[in-house]
């Protein structure tokens, strides 16, 4: 039963797979002092079943610590903070290719777990715009959500800076999250 436990199945799963009730499995998880996992913790649990989808490298030579402070510095100034992910968003390839080699590289993150979200004005055409960035950064479109079109107001100047929209990278892991404010000392 402890083992079950220590490896991510819930009290019901637990009671479900031995044949005990569920109450029994929680008073005898109480009575050996095995703490219950909060609702959070059980839900990343599931969603992470081989544990972390990342792993922030130690031991960084010099041309990677001056990626975790660039990529630390682009995440602080550009980043979402607040909600459960890491999310950055910018119109520069440049700027999103340079994050996604930090997020590769230093956080080491399971790119299968990388999304993408792409904003564009209605005078843009979507399917461009996401050829664009799919070349830009060598993803297949699969990997986005829905683009969102937003109205133009008039005649600005933004289609010299953002031609081809506003790509948000979108990492969906609290507990990296957590990590890379707390290396920033953040407090939201």
């Amino acid at each position: 039963m402890i083992e079950l436990y220590r490896h991510g199945l819930s009290s019901k799963e637990i009671s479900d797979k031995i044949g005990f009730s569920e109450n029994k499995i929680n008073y005898w998880l109480g009575k050996l002092k095995i703490s219950k996992r909060s609702i959070s913790e059980a839900i990343y649990l599931k969603n992470n079943p081989n544990g972390d989808p990342f792993k922030i490298k130690t031991n960084l030579n010099p041309q990677e610590y001056k990626l975790l402070g660039m990529g630390l510095g682009l995440y602080w100034g550009e980043g979402g903070k607040r909600g459960k992910y890491i999310r950055l968003s910018n119109s520069d390839p440049k700027l999103i290719r340079k994050f996604l080699e930090f997020l590769i590289k230093i956080c080491q993150i399971n790119q299968d777990k990388l999304k993408f979200w792409l904003q564009i004005f209605d005078d843009t055409n979507p399917q461009e715009a996401l050829n664009f960035w799919c070349q830009e950064l060598n993803i297949k479109s699969n990997k986005f959500f829905k683009t969102t079109i937003t109205p133009s107001r008039g005649h600005g100047t933004y289609k010299n800076k953002c031609r081809f929209g506003v790509l948000t990278v979108h990492f969906g892991n609290i507990k990296l999250k957590e990590q890379l404010l707390s290396m920033l000392e953040y407090k939201s």
